[in-house]
């Protein structure tokens, strides 16, 4: 397997609810370019950095492909995330 590299983007939100949804957002907003894998999406505080959240589910499916919808979502797993 190749090495792999993981980009850092800093940004501020007012709780977690928040910067779940902006990463999930910027995530989603990116996806068209081969590099991406939304699905190991998290966010951390920025003085607790080793402490990271997930933002998506992410477990895979019968069909292999991965769930979509948010980490805490209610309900089955799905590949494609409620609009």
């Amino acid at each position: 397997m190749s090495e792999r590299f993981v980009a850092h983007l800093a940004f501020t939100a007012a709780d977690l609810g928040a910067a779940r949804r902006f990463a999930g957002a910027l995530a989603r907003s990116v996806t068209f370019l081969p590099e991406i894998d939304a699905g190991e999406t998290t966010v951390s505080a920025e003085d607790a950095q080793g402490v990271r959240h997930r933002v998506f589910c992410d477990l895979p499916l019968p069909d292999h492909r991965r769930c979509a919808r948010r980490a805490d979502h209610d309900g089955a797993c799905t590949a494609r995330p409620p609009r």
